[in-house]
């Protein structure tokens, strides 16, 4: 199987590119090999699929940034490694449905219609998506988790079978458009006399009109109830990350696709520890006969709490590194560490015995710094100033 190319290299454009120019390129792209134009070729198929696959990421501020950060890693949804949640590629329908309306007039495509290898259907409605929001603490975003959820969702009405009319049966086909939903249109243009499909006037597509409206949904075919919907969010995913879950939205009004679930992140704070990548940051304060002897000190990581070695000498912001200890990359290869940050007490209320110590180590070889001891500190210091 060939590996995939660059979505910037499939549009044709730079890494910089806006939304207007990335929108452009896709068009002259879908155009270019567009199944009308190209009949039975599957090399203009699959490559006028490549470019809808591009610009469905690269069209959407979210996506576009995980794959500049990830590449292809973060999965076919937008998400890093995919998790439990679709992973199919573009469909033709897929294609026509959601991007159509880029085409602008070419090909017939108008009033909402779109036609491909000579076939001229009605676009699918489309339901709304969901949102909710999932709180993870650290611990859960290390290991990945799976959630089983009820989740108020617009399903088919089960009174008229979600087509709106009483019983389901109080409706006939539409006698505008004998019901296809589609009209053939002739207008005049410099090129002679065109014909294109529009949406039925009649029956706004829908090919059918309703005798008798179902008086539960009151003709809208969806009703609301609570689906159960389970899923798995993989490792390492980060805040305000989004993630989807293609068809488990709401029901669209009398037929059509439903909408997507979509799954935003929320990171729970920690009481300790920061979050800085995959690595985790933990500032710890020492004492001062800690930090001069060394010693053993306890510290908290995100699965419980362990010890570590404080060497002797050991500056304020010094930077001790706990290899594997942070978080998963959400492509799956390397962990972050766990960086311990020194800090070091200095003492505000002595006794005078403990005033009498210290007094008596002052201008103690060794414990007033000279010039060359001052220089050294300070340029490890230089990155906190930075």
């Amino acid at each position: 199987m060939a590996a995939k190319r660059d979505y910037y290299e499939v549009l044709g454009v730079d890494k910089n590119a806006d939304e207007k120019t990335i929108k452009s390129a896709y068009r002259k792209k879908a155009i270019q090999y567009h199944p009308d134009k190209n009949p039975g070729d599957k090399e203009a198929e699959e490559k006028f699929k490549e470019a809808a696959e591009a610009y469905d990421v690269l069209s959407n501020p979210d996506k576009r940034a995980k794959y500049d950060q990830f590449g292809h890693d973060m999965g076919p949804q937008g998400f890093p490694g995919g998790g439990g949640f679709h992973a199919g590629g573009f469909s033709m329908e897929d294609i026509f449905s959601q991007f159509g309306d880029i085409f602008g007039g070419a090909f017939g495509n108008m009033g909402g219609f779109e036609s491909a290898g000579g076939r001229t259907r009605r676009r699918q409605r489309r339901g709304s998506d969901l949102r909710i929001k999932i709180k993870m603490t650290l611990a859960e975003i290390a290991t990945g988790i799976n959630k089983t959820l009820k989740i108020p969702t617009m399903v088919p009405c089960s009174h008229c079978n979600g087509t709106g009319a009483k019983d389901g049966t109080a409706f006939h086909n539409c006698p505008t458009c004998n019901g296809s939903g589609t009209v053939i249109r002739q207008q005049q243009t410099m090129f002679g006399i065109q014909q294109s499909v529009i949406e039925c006037p009649q029956c706004h597509g829908e090919g059918k009109i309703i005798t008798e409206r179902c008086s539960y949904c009151n003709g809208e075919g969806v009703e609301r109830k609570d689906e159960t919907v389970s899923f798995s969010i993989p490792a390492g995913v980060q805040d305000g990350q989004t993630l989807t879950m293609r068809g488990k939205g709401n029901a669209a009004p009398r037929g059509g696709a439903n909408g997507d679930l979509l799954i935003v992140i929320e990171e729970v704070k920690h009481p300790e520890l920061i979050r800085d990548g995959n690595d985790i940051v933990y500032n710890l304060m020492l004492d001062l006969p800690t930090a001069t002897l060394g010693g053993s000190v306890e510290v908290p990581t995100i699965t419980g709490r362990a010890r570590m070695k404080i060497p002797a000498s050991t500056q304020p912001g010094k930077v001790l590194r706990m290899r594997g200890k942070g978080l998963p990359s959400t492509d799956g290869y390397g962990t972050g560490d766990e960086l311990v940050n020194i800090m070091v007490y200095i003492p505000e209320n002595l006794g005078q015995q403990e005033q009498a110590a210290i007094e008596s180590l002052r201008g103690k070889p060794g414990v007033t710094p000279d010039e060359s001891t001052k220089n050294r500190i300070f340029s490890k210091l230089r990155h906190i100033f930075e």
